[in-house]
């Protein structure tokens, strides 16, 4: 049956949408990758040579972006859901009755997810500086104004972020269409001047320039692999745009422009290679370098915009699933719970990311220092790809194998070439890696020492129940709601409740709130109800990583309580929670430092309240010391 009008305008409209948000940072590529190849001579600007590297770009990008992920990865959606955690959860509910192997897993799946947050800082540093740059050539005396812009339009994206990407958000699609469309007609003159440079849509030019020059080719690997950086955002944005669109965005609109621009920066180097120096913004005439500067800014801003957004996403999916403490999330669309805004994780980004530019001071430089922490996820990706392939959908061994080393064979190599920038800048992404999976690996640790310390000090709830109903205490009209992280034991709050005020509500609720390895739990499998006698019941929430945690919304979602005995009236029910001390000791379960490093991050993580989106004039809040 074929589509209606009505259809096609749907499809038309979400391809434009991810065509602005998907490939900001694949399409702002041309700006700097080519230049760098041949960078200093580090590749002599011969025409076989040039025609070797270009046909490395194209296959490349057929290869990895093409095969991998938009034909091959973005089939691993977990309930919709794209990106390094998505599949994570995906192969770790796979591995279920592999412990070992899975906690491997989920290891590699945090060293990843660790790993794209130094990925988030030279990516608005580059995109943004190499357009900048373009007043080097529009008036070179301009050339000390390049980083002090730079950071101005930085400033201006980070402050900015706080009031929402919505408005802006609509002009992403068209402004990229046109970068797009700008990029293909750049390089079509040049290419009818040169046709020869068509010749590297062939394989063998590549072949023979590495076979030749097996040490300029690993060299200019090394800097080929940025025109594929962005890649991972295919599959990341799987949850805001289905397969489809992205695939037709890809074939249809950014391989083509991209390739025909790479093609084009390839024939004037063939025709003047003087141009050698920026060989983008070579390709427009005089009169343009201007309104083409400004287009390339805007490219890079949205570019630089849509790695923010994830990182506020990635942020919070960790969160979820306990591997960050919690963080201070606001809402700041009223319509799309997707449009999020973490303080924290924002201005931690700027800081890092200014640091890249006044390190660093050009995109050349800064080159130097991308790739590495891509190339280290793009390995990941392809690991954890197996485990989906292999025991998600049980696929034949043979076959796993086979198409797992085919690409991994790909990944290393291109990993090879960019280890050796480690000295020259590439230390930088890998840092704030090492930072931030030393953080999640701490919090998810001490979270665990801390159960373990709790459980053991706690008493059991159906005997603690039964003893207090033995000689009951005054009863108060209203419900309590506690909320527990052990459906099992009986919270501190409670204890300290009736300890202090010798009063028991006449309803009582005990709330465990759970996060599983999926993106989303339907309210249907939301609440769980359990009986415990005396009008008491014991209480189960669960949310996948995408869920917004409301434990209001959810005990009165569906009326899932009522028809129990159970009424919630808003402002007849009270929410307990504790708020626990942590002490670091000797000997305990972590060195001291990271002992000292978690409690410091319990203590300034936000409150469970917000972060479960709790009442405020209806909370209290109980203290409790906990040595781990």
């Amino acid at each position: 049956m074929s589509s209606t009008p009505r259809s096609r305008a749907a499809l038309a409209a979400t391809t434009l949408a991810a065509v602005g948000v998907v490939y900001g940072d694949i399409g702002t590529s041309p700006l700097y990758a080519l230049k760098e190849v041949f960078r200093h001579d580090r590749v002599p600007l011969t025409p076989d040579n040039v025609l070797g590297v270009l046909s490395l770009v194209f296959w490349t990008l057929a290869l990895v972006v093409s095969l991998k992920y938009v034909a091959l990865i973005l089939r691993a959606d977990n309930n919709g859901e794209g990106g390094l955690i998505a599949m994570m959860a995906l192969a770790s509910q796979a591995l279920r009755e592999r412990p070992r192997l899975r906690a491997g897993l989920l290891l590699l799946g945090i060293l990843g997810t660790a790993i794209f947050f130094g990925d988030g800082v030279i990516t608005p540093a580059i995109s943004v500086l190499s357009a900048v740059e373009g007043l080097e050539i529009a008036a070179p005396g301009l050339d000390r104004w390049v980083v002090p812009l730079t950071l101005l339009v930085l400033t201006a994206l980070f402050a900015g972020q706080r009031h929402g990407t919505a408005a802006v958000g609509r002009l992403f699609g068209p402004v990229m269409l046109a970068w797009f469309i700008t990029l293909a007609v750049l390089g079509i003159a040049p290419i009818w001047r040169h046709p020869e440079v068509l010749q590297a849509l062939s394989p063998a030019p590549a072949a023979a320039f590495v076979l030749r020059h097996p040490g300029l080719g690993f060299i200019a690997l090394g800097s080929v692999f940025l025109t594929v950086t962005g890649a991972e955002a295919l599959y990341a944005d799987l949850g805001h745009f289905s397969a489809g669109p992205i695939r037709l965005a890809w074939f249809g609109i950014a391989m083509p422009a991209l390739v025909v621009n790479y093609f084009g920066q390839g024939a004037l180097l063939l025709a003047d290679p003087g141009q050698s120096g920026n060989p983008f913004y070579g390709l427009a005439p005089r009169w343009a370098v201007g309104p083409l500067i400004v287009l390339a800014t805007a490219a890079t801003v949205i570019a630089s915009q849509a790695l923010i957004s994830a990182a506020y996403s990635v942020s919070k999916q960790a969160t979820q699933l306990g591997y960050l403490p919690r963080l201070r999330v606001l809402h700041t669309s009223v319509r799309d719970i997707g449009q999020i805004y973490v303080p924290f994780v924002n201005w931690g980004l700027y800081g890092f990311v200014v640091l890249a530019v006044l390190m660093f001071k050009s995109s050349d430089a800064l080159a130097s220092a991308y790739g590495v922490a891509v190339a280290t996820n793009m390995v990941i990706t392809t690991l954890m790809t197996y485990f989906v392939i292999r025991y998600a959908w049980h696929l034949p061994l043979a076959l796993c194998l086979a198409a797992t080393a085919f690409f991994l064979c790909i990944d290393s190599a291109f990993f090879a070439a960019n280890a050796v920038k480690v000295f020259e800048g590439g230390w930088l992404p890998l840092l704030v890696g090492g930072l931030m999976y030393t953080l999640m690996s701490t919090w998810k640790r001490g979270r665990r020492l801390m159960a373990e310390r709790l459980r053991q000090e706690s008493i059991a709830l159906p005997e603690f129940l039964e003893s207090i109903f033995a000689n009951p205490p005054l009863r108060v009209g209203g419900t309590a709601v506690f909320l527990c992280p052990d459906p099992h034991s009986t919270p501190f709050a409670l204890l300290h409740n009736l300890k202090h005020n010798k009063v028991l509500h006449e309803q009582n609720l005990f709330v465990t709130v759970r996060h599983h390895e999926v993106p989303w739990i339907g309210f249907d499998r939301r609440c769980q109800v359990e009986p415990l006698g005396h009008d008491c019941w014991q209480v189960t929430l669960n949310f996948g990583f995408k869920n917004e945690p409301d434990v209001p919304e959810a005990l009165q979602s569906l009326q899932l309580l009522q028809g129990r005995g159970v009424e919630l009236e808003p402002m007849d029910t009270s929410y307990f929670l504790s708020r626990d001390t942590v002490t670091p000791t000797f000997g305990g379960g972590m060195a001291v430092w990271r002992e000292k490093l978690f409690a410091g991050m319990h203590r300034n993580a936000a409150g469970a309240a917000d972060f479960l989106h709790l009442p405020t004039n209806r909370i209290v809040e109980l203290g409790t010391k906990v040595e781990i």
